[in-house]
């Protein structure tokens, strides 16, 4: 059975960290990219951020990029987010998400349940 894990959510005040960690089982972890998606309420899904599954390149989302970091550990089948400087339009629901072509594709196979995050201001 396939299953994608994500931990790590919490209320956090703005200014401060989290990491997220994604645990990934059912599948070839290293034959897949692995994509970080928000849902704040009222909104539709975004994808922040994605790591390959063959040279490791990284993708951020502009809002993201050099606050937050993806990293993969494949001997784990896991990939975290770190995520410093949060702000309060942080405020969502985080999933990731897996597939075997690559982080460029816009529909990814394999989805996680999803971790709260909830900046406060």
């Amino acid at each position: 059975e396939v299953q994608l894990v994500e931990s790590g959510g919490a209320l956090v005040q703005a200014g401060g960290s989290l990491r997220l960690s994604c645990v990934a089982s059912g599948f070839t972890f290293d034959d897949y990219a692995i994509g970080w998606f928000r849902q704040a309420p009222g909104s539709e899904r975004e994808k922040i951020s994605c790591i390959s599954n063959n040279d490791g390149s990284t993708y951020y989302e502009y809002s993201v990029k050099g606050r937050f970091t993806i990293s993969r550990d494949n001997a784990k089948n896991t990939v975290y987010l770190q995520m410093n400087s949060l702000k309060p339009e942080d405020t969502a629901d985080y999933y990731c998400a897996a597939d075997r072509r690559g982080c460029s594709t816009r529909y990814f196979t394999y989805w996680g349940q999803g971790t709260q995050v909830t900046v406060s201001s």
